[in-house]
């Protein structure tokens, strides 16, 4: 088995701009990702029969969360694939990271987000928690837990 050479790509630059999460309710993700998570709205706009919904944190200006349909871009058989996929929460997950846990926690759940995993220190370094959005997607929540001294 041989294997692919690597090139050198000098000063190339790459990054992640856009990351999508399938939701049924756009109104209701913005309403979860703005009001609970606290994100920002970074596009809204008409984008044919469709709506161009993306949110962001204000931390990280050049990275959107596109709140897509199951609809946009796809044909009929795989719409209902992709919400029967939704319906059993078997899609996206999402893990977002914060300097104020206890803060985004409590926001979250009285948001009436459904909690799926109450606050945890786990043995990988970090404190987190997981609910899922108003989609049934999976959504983290984490801290850097203090390194032992």
């Amino acid at each position: 088995m041989r294997l692919a050479r690597l090139h050198n790509v000098g000063d190339m630059e790459i990054k992640v701009s856009h990351s999508f999460i399938t939701v049924d309710d756009q109104d209701k993700a913005l309403t979860f990702y703005r009001d609970a998570l606290g994100l920002e709205v970074k596009a809204d706009a008409p984008l044919g029969p469709y709506r161009w919904l993306t949110v962001g944190s204000p931390d990280q200006p050049g990275v959107e969360i596109v709140l897509a349909t199951p609809d946009m871009g796809h044909g009929p058989d795989d719409t209902e694939a992709l919400r029967a996929l939704l319906a059993k929460g078997a899609l996206q997950a999402v893990i977002f990271t914060t300097n104020d846990f206890d803060g985004v926690y409590e926001r979250v759940r009285a948001s009436g987000a459904e909690v799926l995993q109450e606050p945890i220190d786990q043995p990988y370094g970090v404190r987190d928690c997981g609910f899922r959005d108003p989609a049934g997607n999976h959504v983290r929540i984490g801290t850097p837990l203090p390194m032992p001294s």
